[in-house]
């Protein structure tokens, strides 16, 4: 349910700003992305040129822009229809609209206080603080025509009510879709994308155990798992694997991967897997071509049927969940009581960051919307 607002329910912003990862919208693109996104990671040239192909398979062309160009679209017109003229921005970490333009074009338009939304719902270094140092460097970049810019950011919002509710409509109708069902012989798989493992281990405030990432894509993919079988009677047994895997064969990265998980639930007797992304907002790149063509072709390999569930994109509890933590980082930014809206009893991040959180573990960046 939408909160209900008046013209200054967004105050004191001027204008939203969509932070997203960006991506490759021509052949030419391709290379050039890929080495920004792996700039000081030493990743060989050869396997970018294997990643390439990943993108060439599509034209080479990343479906992230036009969904990030749909999503800002749905923002506006909600953010309109509850009575507020406050713009909604768009700025990538590496592609074009690049945020320090975006920053740079939003002081010259006067607009200088800006809230941001992430398209990434989920607890862990590259998930969060890295999008934090992104706008540290922008802001450092524009120098002084950065500074009176005031920048805050809204919450991890995984376990958000509006997310797991989109996340448990499609899987709900996914799964009703199936023809000949059997959940003995059916599993499954929810799906994000594989990170080091390292990365998992410091997840989270810094005081605290780590593996937050790890435990939010749990804790949201049970409550999700627990809405199909309140709404279908169909309860199927499911577990979390992933996708995507990169960077050096000696490093340690979150497992199972999904086509290694397919192929042994094939030997176990399973005949359908359910893969459900609930570790991305949209079907980019990692979804299309990780997914629907890597996945799929593993699937059929095996002689599994193979059903995808669509992501939140821009569905309408979605776009209405993003835009209600938009109305409560306001309500923060004007130092009224909060209630954050919650899916499970579990914990809930801050929308500012503790110091320690997520750290970087190549090299300490400073990072805005946080104590650190």
């Amino acid at each position: 349910m939408p909160i209900q607002s008046d013209e200054d329910a967004l105050a004191p912003y001027d204008a939203v700003l969509l932070l997203s990862f960006g991506g490759p919208e021509a052949p030419e693109e391709v290379m050039p992305f890929l080495r920004r996104v792996t700039a000081g990671r030493d990743i060989p040239e050869e396997r970018l040129e294997e990643v390439a192909t990943h993108y060439h398979h599509f034209g080479g062309r990343s479906p992230i822009n036009d969904q990030n160009r749909a999503l800002l679209a749905a923002l506006e017109t909600e953010i309109a229809g509850r009575g507020s003229a406050v713009p909604v921005l768009w700025g990538n970490r590496n592609s074009d609209p690049f945020v320090t333009d975006t920053l740079r074009a939003a002081r010259a338009e006067g607009l200088l206080r800006l809230c941001v939304v992430v398209t990434s719902a989920y607890s862990s270094y590259s998930g969060c603080r890295q999008y934090r140092e992104d706008l540290a460097a922008a802001t450092d970049e524009l120098g002084i025509a950065a500074a009176d810019l005031v920048i805050d950011k809204i919450r991890p919002y995984a376990l958000h009510p509006g997310f797991v509710a989109v996340n448990t409509e499609h899987l709900v109708e996914t799964v009703e879709a199936i023809p000949d069902l059997d959940p003995a012989t059916t599993r499954l798989l929810f799906v994000t994308h594989s990170v080091p493992n390292a990365m998992d281990d410091t997840s989270g405030p810094g005081d605290g155990d780590g593996n937050l990432y790890v435990e939010q894509h749990l804790r949201t993919g049970r409550l999700v798992a627990q809405g199909l079988a309140e709404r279908t009677g169909t309860s199927l047994e499911h577990e979390l694997v992933f996708c995507s895997r990169s960077g050096s064969p000696r490093t340690p990265w979150l497992e199972p991967d999904v086509n290694d998980r397919i192929e042994e639930l094939a030997a176990e007797g399973v005949r359908t897997v359910v893969v459900a992304p609930i570790g991305f907002v949209s079907d980019h790149m990692e979804v299309v071509n990780d997914l629907d063509r890597e996945a799929k072709e593993t699937a059929d390999r095996v002689d599994v049927r193979f059903a995808r569930v669509p992501t939140a994109g821009t569905h309408p509890l979605f776009v209405e969940a993003l835009v209600d933590l938009v109305h409560e980082r306001a309500a923060e930014a004007r130092d009224e009581l909060v209630v954050p809206a919650q899916a499970d009893g579990g914990d809930v991040r801050p929308s500012i960051c503790a110091g320690g959180c997520c750290p970087n573990l190549r090299a300490a960046k400073p990072a805005l919307c946080g104590r650190d």
